[in-house]
């Protein structure tokens, strides 16, 4: 996934109404209109949302006899998530080696069992 690609979808995904859109994708195709209903604007606010979750590549639009449902396309969410992961990983590692010398560092400026003081 490029670089550019994938700052497209994180700008796809910067706005609510659109991870709203993605999140109710996930329960099945819908319509535009289907789409539009629990908001407060046009059908076109709302396929302008989807125009741009479609240029990111999060949607697909099939077409369904007179019906046109958008489709959510599950594998980039998967491409996402890899990308995170690599990252929480790296960030996990380093944690875990402060925990580490951070520990040993308590540890040494213990006393030793039966030590004066």
């Amino acid at each position: 996934m490029a670089a550019d690609r994938l700052s497209q979808v994180f700008a796809a995904l910067a706005d609510p109404t659109r991870r709203d859109i993605v999140a109710r994708l996930t329960l099945g195709d819908a319509s535009v209109a289907e789409l539009a209903q629990p908001y407060d604007v046009s059908t076109q606010a709302v396929s302008k949302h989807v125009k741009v979750l479609q240029d990111a590549g999060l949607v697909s639009r099939g077409r369904d006899a007179q019906r046109r449902p958008c489709h959510l396309e599950a594998e980039v969410l998967d491409l996402m998530t890899a990308w995170i992961e690599r990252y929480r990983r790296a960030a996990d590692e380093r944690f875990r080696r402060l925990d580490a010398l951070l520990a040993q560092d308590q540890n040494s400026e213990r006393p030793e069992p039966g030590a004066a003081s």
